[in-house]
């Protein structure tokens, strides 16, 4: 039997008696299930978070502060990067929401800007640390993660950050964000146990279609399934209908075909497939979170395909109540700052030097937040209960919900 994820936060009612690894931490319960709603136009793409965001012309945001509790954590955010403010405001308003609907006493945030730079972020570490940080929540790139990894480490000071770049994570470096891995390991699995064996790809030629190649190698070979043929293609029609017509000699050998694109490719590689008379009803299609978006579910090519996402209640929820406190709408990522802070916050009200180890960071059993349970890997990445999604007249139609404990913890 599975041990059931910890529980964060839940602003409506609280769950008591779930320990963590026998510390003694009693946490309280997550607004549990949330989604994935226009998923890749708003979070920082495969490609962006590896590039240094541009300085704002505005001078950093510093002496922020939320709440007044013992412990003290830092929040480092790209608060004045032109490419980063937006994301950066949300999440640090996140935070504070996190803090209020836990009612936490426990935990002081130290707000750092990191300006969007490398060099910004390890200024803003080296600040929290001075001043006494036990943990550091984010940054949000991968340039200024590893800038903030390189001060942390030495320290003993975990870092819980938000890039999409699996590069970053390392040891005690554990990154918390919507990453590709997650969702191709389960839609694969799902193609799998609805008796699919061989697997054919087109590719895009982009960062997240080179992450999304290696796992889905790495998927179907753990499943026991084959890879009959792989095509890449760049994103003009072009180069997708040549891709296409490579594949099509191949399709018969195969029962699946994944598709690792968003809005930006999946329309011209659409009319491609259906221009060379490939459709769902020949081959099923499959892809991750990044369709969940209206330029994918409304290509006809991809009617009755599937995907993997976080469930979209959750996320509805929190808007809700982020649009109540603040009188404006979040971003999607948002939910990634208030799950990390509510995690911190139900840790801090562990006593004693285990509560911070990794341990406790990658207790198998997991965490619950406002996206769904998610648990940390050892390597710092980290793997999501995610729903099965078909795309069915323009919309996602959920067709298998998300789990709510990692089977076998």
């Amino acid at each position: 039997m599975s041990t059931p994820p910890t529980r964060l936060l839940s602003p409506s009612r609280r769950l008591f008696g779930q320990r963590l690894l026998g510390l003694g931490l009693t946490a309280s319960s997550a607004a549990l299930l949330s989604g994935c709603s226009d998923i890749s136009s708003s979070f920082p793409s495969m490609g962006s978070s590896g590039q240094t965001a541009t300085p704002a012309a505005t001078g950093p945001v510093s002496g922020d502060t939320i709440g007044n509790g013992p412990t003290r954590i830092a929040l480092i955010l790209p608060l004045s990067a032109a490419n980063g403010a937006v994301p950066a405001k949300a999440m640090r308003n996140a935070a504070e929401m996190a803090i209020a609907e836990f009612n936490s006493t426990d935990v002081t945030i130290l707000v750092k800007d990191d300006r969007g730079t490398p060099e910004g972020a390890q200024e803003a570490a080296r600040a929290a640390l001075s001043e006494g940080a036990e943990a550091i929540i984010g940054p949000l790139f991968a340039p200024t993660v590893s800038a903030v990894a390189a001060i942390a480490r030495p320290a003993n000071r975990p870092v819980i950050a938000f890039s999409t770049d699996a590069s970053v994570a390392a040891r005690g470096v554990y990154l918390l964000s919507f990453m590709p891995q997650s969702d191709v390991r389960r839609i694969v699995a799902y193609a799998v146990g609805k008796g699919k064996r061989s697997f054919a790809a087109l590719i895009p030629n982009t960062a997240y279609g080179n992450v999304a190649e290696q796992e889905f190698a790495n998927a179907v070979s753990a499943a026991g399934a084959r890879i009959v043929m792989t095509q890449r293609y760049d994103h003009n029609s072009a180069s997708a209908s040549a891709a296409v017509g490579k594949l099509k000699g191949s399709i018969s050998q195969a029962d699946v075909l994944f598709l690792p694109d968003d809005g930006n490719g999946i329309p011209a590689l659409g009319a491609a497939l259906s221009s060379a008379g490939i459709t769902n009803s020949s081959i099923q299609m499959i892809g991750p979170g990044v369709w969940n978006e209206q330029r994918v579910l409304k290509t006809l090519a991809i009617a009755g395909g599937w995907f993997a996402a976080p469930d979209g209640s959750g996320f509805q929820g929190f808007s809700n109540r982020y649009r109540q406190r603040f009188n404006a709408d979040p971003t999607r990522i948002a939910t990634l700052a208030y799950d990390a802070t509510a995690l911190v916050a139900a840790l801090a009200r562990a006593q004693g030097s285990q509560r911070w180890s990794e341990t406790v960071l990658t207790n198998s059993s997991g965490f619950s937040g406002q996206d769904g349970v998610f648990r940390f890997r050892a390597d710092g990445t980290n793997e999501r209960g995610l729903a099965i999604f078909q795309v069915a007249n323009g919309a996602a139609q959920m067709v298998q919900k998300a789990p709510t404990s990692f089977g076998g913890a």
